[in-house]
């Protein structure tokens, strides 16, 4: 299985995880907190509809190749979030929907060249295409798991949860993380929760807190 092959199949999978924890949050849970500090379940859903629609910036860019980058400056994704977060639940969740479908759609049909085709992420990371699925994969198997009402990382799959992992781990030594501190031992979903900086489980082993990875 390709890369690319990969990454879409976690796509698909993983939004569909998102939309069935989603559906077991009424609007008036999402109204209250989520399990991000500082976020309501709106600004959950604005940051996963408009990470959606960052994203298929990046796949205009590979099938045109006129450079459209994922946010054009460095507030605007915050303004995004935080614009989407004041709309009704309803066309919040509207939103996800449709941005999701968006970016599906766009992918669909890909050539090798446009999966091959250099694109540069939100951290100025300069990637092939075929990482555009898998950094949606991302945004949704883990914001399943910051609803108000949310799932847990152990009910994520055993590959991803691996990729995950190795993802993590190269942005955190990217930040200057110690790599001797980044303690991957231990059940892989513990791990993925504390290097993705949601902390630790109540039978974790104790580790240190991270700051935002991303």
């Amino acid at each position: 299985m390709s890369g690319a092959t990969r990454n879409l199949a976690w796509m698909t999978r993983g939004y569909e995880f998102f939309l069935a924890q989603l559906k077991l949050n009424d609007d008036a849970r999402l109204d209250g907190p989520s399990r991000l500090p500082g976020w309501t379940g709106r600004h959950l859903l604005s940051h996963v509809g408009h990470n959606a629609l960052a994203l298929g910036r990046l796949t205009h860019w590979a099938r045109t190749g006129e450079p459209t980058p994922m946010y054009p400056g460095p507030d605007a994704r915050a303004q995004e979030i935080d614009a989407g977060a004041a709309w009704p639940v309803r066309r919040l969740r509207e939103f996800v929907e449709e941005e999701q479908e968006r970016l599906s759609t766009a992918v669909d049909g890909f050539t090798e060249a446009m999966w091959n085709a250099e694109v540069v992420t939100a951290q100025g990371r300069t990637v092939p295409a075929s990482t555009i699925p898998w950094l949606r994969a991302r945004e949704v198997w883990i914001h399943a798991c910051d609803l108000p009402y949310a799932a847990d990382f152990a009910q994520l799959p055993a590959d991803f949860l691996d990729a995950l992992i190795a993802d993590a781990v190269t942005c955190r030594s990217a930040q200057g993380v110690d790599a001797a501190d980044l303690d991957v031992t231990g059940e892989a979903a513990d791990v993925a929760r504390w290097l993705t900086g949601r902390g630790t489980s109540s039978a974790d082993a104790p580790r240190p807190a991270l700051p935002p990875w991303l």
